[in-house]
């Protein structure tokens, strides 16, 4: 790509961020930083919602080359090869719709970019003013290059599954990164539960949810979604004919063998039955979580808000994957499921955040009343 266009690139993206910048920058010293962390956290959000909606419309190729659009800034200025593509391939992955869709989604990836490089400034340029260390924004810089390197793997390497859900899994992890950022500067939690095995539960809560995160992302990306088409059974059956040994073979290309031969339909049944299968195991640990969370909100009603926000994001997620077979994968429905998945991971994250926070003020306190 040439100098001018990658000039124009840059500039692309550091409009996006500038009106968020600003709002940050206008208020006072104090809040800063802070401010800055939640509005990036929430842009951080949308931009997986709108990576999923580039990734379900099949634009993820619509610019075939990275990071410009054959070489330019914008599709309008691409617009006689995207043509030319077109009328080569009418079906193919290359239209203006959705060139313009994945340049957005790039566009809007760079904003992302700038305004975490602009906390990883203000937080060393501003650390013995606010009293916080750099290096949790260092390291959130340093997550959010190696996701820009996964987002151009996804289209030099044409989509390959296991790069497409990397990309993903660490998308949620920058926005976890950025919501536990953000909770550092709250004031802390007071009540603290009384059932030990809550932060036990809580842990292991994200861990399964994190797993089936990266399940879902490899049904998105292996385009298995429809393998099962019907539910509560699959293809009619309650375990139907499978092959896992392909379906995670995670160095093939999409939607093919390594020696190139198509990958067989057993195998996408296979991706989609395991997905389906482990969600009843979550939302079994995820309504065991729940009810611990509502039997400790007497003393701490901030519990009982976790419970009811992670019930309803599980009742959602389940309506949502219900509904993708049921009504033959609509696309709003499928981002919604992204986005609550997404959600789940940031309620969970910081749930255990401040849980592990109450273990630590508890064990500080307890010599303190043996003592008294």
């Amino acid at each position: 790509m040439h100098a001018l266009g990658l000039a124009q690139l840059l500039l692309l993206g550091a409009a996006v961020a500038a009106l968020p910048l600003a709002w940050a920058w206008v208020r006072g010293d104090a809040d800063k930083y802070r401010r800055l962390v939640w509005v990036t956290t929430f842009l951080t959000f949308d931009l997986i919602l709108f990576g999923a909606f580039t990734r379900l419309t099949d634009s993820g190729l619509g610019c075939p080359d990275w990071p410009g659009c054959y070489g330019h800034s914008n599709p309008v200025a691409a617009l006689d090869q995207i043509r030319a593509a077109e009328r080569a391939l009418p079906d193919g992955p290359v239209t203006l719709v959705k060139a313009w869709i994945e340049m957005l989604h790039r566009y809007f990836a760079m904003g992302v970019g700038a305004l975490i490089t602009a906390l990883m400034i203000l937080a060393w340029t501003g650390r013995r003013r606010f009293g916080r260390s750099p290096w949790p924004a260092t390291a959130l810089f340093a997550l959010v290059c190696v996701q820009g390197a996964f987002g151009a793997w996804t289209v030099t390497l044409k989509l390959m599954p296991l790069v497409v859900t990397v990309h993903l899994l660490l998308a949620i992890v920058l926005l976890c990164a950025l919501g536990l950022i953000g909770a550092r500067m709250r004031e802390a939690t007071p009540a603290l539960p009384r059932r030990p095995v809550l932060p036990r539960a809580a842990a292991l809560a994200l861990i399964l949810v994190a797993v089936q995160i990266a399940l879902g992302g490899w049904v998105s990306t292996n385009y298995a979604v429809l393998a099962c088409q019907d539910f509560p059974l699959c293809n009619g059956a309650w375990i139907p004919e499978m092959e896992f040994g392909r379906a995670y073979d995670l160095t093939r290309p999409l939607g093919r063998n390594d020696d190139g031969s198509l990958l067989p339909v057993q195998a996408l049944v296979a991706i989609h039955w395991v997905h389906r299968t482990f969600a009843w195991i979550v939302l079994g640990v995820l309504a065991w979580l729940c009810l611990l969370l509502w039997r400790d909100g007497d003393r701490a009603p901030w519990l009982r808000r976790q419970a009811l926000t992670l019930a309803g994001l599980a009742l959602l997620q389940v309506g949502t994957g219900i509904s993708n077979v049921v009504f033959a994968w609509p696309l709003a429905v499928a981002v919604i499921h992204n986005g609550g998945a997404a959600a789940m991971a940031l309620v969970l994250a910081l749930l255990n955040f401040r849980l592990a926070g109450g273990a630590r003020r508890a064990s500080r306190a307890a010599p303190a009343d043996a003592a008294a």
